[in-house]
């Protein structure tokens, strides 16, 4: 199964795609949108583009695994996509995977606008990475 992770930004919203065997999780795109609407319009068009069957959608919890103000946000942006696209969304903690993105970028010494335009792709590989291994574990 195709799953397409999404990590909302107010700017800058990153996409990853698993391959069909749910074994690798690739960085795909940034859409850079203010717009909700359009931001709903360009994820929906990506998650027919890449051929998705599963949305994962991160959830920005708080440190303490409560949910906020962003939380409630990307919760409603998330239903909306799921109204256009059809397509069955799951919401999941996201907790660090900027950091964790990052971190990775570091290691690779990727700086400057690259860096930009690429970590929240990143962090969409983190959160799809993070379900991957979920889902493989409940298959055991």
């Amino acid at each position: 199964m195709i799953i397409m992770s999404v990590d909302l930004g107010n700017a800058r919203t990153g996409i990853a795609v698993s391959d069909n065997s749910e074994s690798f999780a690739f960085p795909k795109e940034v859409i850079t949108e203010y717009n909700k609407e359009k931001l709903v319009e360009k994820v929906a068009a990506a998650a027919k583009n890449y051929g998705a069957e599963l949305l994962v959608i991160g959830l920005p919890k708080n440190m303490d695994g409560s949910l906020g103000w962003r939380a409630q946000e990307c919760t409603e942006t998330a239903e909306q996509i799921k109204e256009k696209t059809g397509i069955e969304v799951v919401m999941w903690d996201e907790r660090c995977t900027t950091v964790m993105a990052h971190t990775a970028l570091n290691m690779t010494d990727t700086r400057g606008k690259k860096r930009k335009q690429t970590v929240d792709a990143v962090a969409a590989v983190m959160i799809l990475e993070s379900y991957l291994a979920y889902r493989k574990n409940q298959k055991a």
